[in-house]
């Protein structure tokens, strides 16, 4: 029997392991064939079945068997016309997955590998994340297996509108308030929210991520990769370090990875890689604030591949088909999507010097990847922890519509900055171990449950 990489005591590894495999048997056999879905339960019932055990309250009310059920599935069809006149189908999900601390929130996603597993596999996510970044807010996801890419933008336009028609009869400003995610940018955001305000004949903050001068919030594009930043910056702060003269790379060339280029950059680091589908870009001289204004204009706005940079800034090469954890670095961002460090990756990064991984996707590394991570001692910040600030952000930009204004950058950044340093805190406060080494997967997933599970238990079998 392989034990737990979280368990820290020995001799009662074997029963803890035990009561996972148990707990995981069930889940796997109610939820047949969602293996993200799976794997993000047993990260999280790794750390959790211990301090569960040791506290019993949580195991008689059956608090994880209860957050690990959706409280609502939402599955229909977006039926949609393109612009040659033919219709196309496609599938819509919502997942409400928990409401015990707040409205559920989370993401849509379009990207053709939605399915029902990878949104489950978000919702549970989200539910400790949010909880993680003291706001109230559930936990949900949703979206389709609808891809923008190469669409015009009438045929995003139709496609948002039809898929908004089911969704709205669901959603709403104090029941569920969904934001963007892969796929899914201030365009896509516009589209939906004047259908739902056509529809509902009222606007209100339903959706977050909306533009600045209908309800958006200053900071919120900015904002994962920024909170990825300023946690990476708090667990470099807690060994006395900083980014200055640091290599980092960063996967991904989207929303998240461009802003954690820039935050990285203005703190005194080097960023030297990005990534899409196609490859990854080696910049050895840095991707400095001028290179990533043209990264932002190619992939914003001409929706280019990453590999024409090396066009324009020739000392830059491109490697197709691999990832960019080869290079040598000090900090690694991962920022493009689920699983895309292993176990291999892992062992990679820390031959060639990494000390530092902090997730701005959600779940990139994969369990090989942790268990490397963790078995080194260096310094890991999994993504429920270190990518919340983007929906923290989305919290703040509810409570600006709520009170129907709005807070300048620098009041949203300090805000923002804040929220990161206290979810660090929480992550110590329960993940030090006794040798003082910090395990940041626990600590998150205890601190992310606790709050959730008081709150479950206040009101009853619900």
């Amino acid at each position: 029997m392989t034990l737990s990489v979280y368990e820290t005591k020995p001799a009662m590894a074997s029963g803890y392991q035990q009561a996972v495999d148990e707990f995981m048997a069930k889940i796997i056999a109610k939820n047949p064939g969602e293996k993200e879905f799976h794997q993000a339960v047993k990260e999280v019932a790794e750390t959790l079945i211990p301090f569960i055990e040791e506290n019993p309250k949580y195991k008689t009310a059956k608090i994880l068997e209860r957050i690990a059920e959706p409280e609502r599935v939402i599955l229909f069809r977006v039926p949609w016309l393109d612009d040659k006149g033919e219709i196309q189908i496609n599938k819509g999900y919502r997942i409400e997955m928990n409401s015990a601390i707040g409205p559920y929130k989370g993401g849509l996603r379009f990207h053709p590998t939605v399915n029902l597993g990878i949104l489950k596999f978000l919702a549970f996510e989200q539910v400790f994340k949010n909880s993680l970044t003291t706001l109230p807010m559930g936990g949900g996801k949703g979206g389709s297996d609808f891809d923008p890419k190469g669409k015009s933008d009438n045929e995003v336009m139709r496609f948002c509108q039809s898929f908004m028609t089911e969704l709205a009869r669901h959603i709403g400003p104090d029941t569920d308030v969904p934001a963007g995610d892969i796929g899914v940018g201030g365009r896509e955001i516009g589209y939906m929210f004047g259908q739902y305000k056509r529809l509902r004949n009222e606007f209100t903050g339903v959706l977050t991520g909306k533009g600045l001068d209908w309800g958006g919030s200053l900071i919120r594009p900015e904002a994962t990769g920024y909170g990825q930043v300023y946690f990476a910056k708090e667990m470099l702060k807690m060994k006395g370090l900083d980014f200055k003269g640091k290599i980092c790379l960063v996967s991904g060339s989207g929303n998240v990875a461009q802003y954690a280029t820039q935050k990285a950059t203005q703190l005194g680091g080097k960023v030297v890689t990005l990534s899409d589908s196609e490859g990854y870009i080696h910049d050895p001289s840095g991707i400095t604030e001028e290179k990533l204004a043209y990264v932002m204009h190619l992939k914003n706005v001409k929706r280019g591949r990453i590999k024409e940079y090396c066009d324009k800034y020739p000392e830059a090469k491109f490697f197709a088909d691999k990832r960019p954890w080869e290079v040598k670095c000090d900090i690694a961002l991962p920022s493009a999507t689920q699983n895309e460090i292993d176990g291999h990756d892992a062992e990679m990064l820390i031959a060639n010097g990494c000390f530092l991984v902090s997730e701005g996707a959600n779940m990139p590394s994969t369990p090989e990847a942790i268990e490397v991570y963790l078995k080194h001692k260096i310094m890991y910040g999994p993504g429920k922890a270190a990518n919340a600030g983007g929906v923290a952000t989305s919290g703040l930009e509810m409570s600006q519509n709520s009170m129907r204004l709005s807070w300048s950058r620098e009041e949203v950044d300090e805000r923002l900055h804040t929220i990161m340093i206290n979810i660090h805190k929480n992550c110590v406060k329960f993940g030090t171990e006794p040798d003082g080494f910090i395990n940041y997967v626990k600590g998150a997933n205890i601190g992310g449950f606790v709050k959730v599970a008081e709150a479950m238990l206040a009101q009853g079998l619900v």
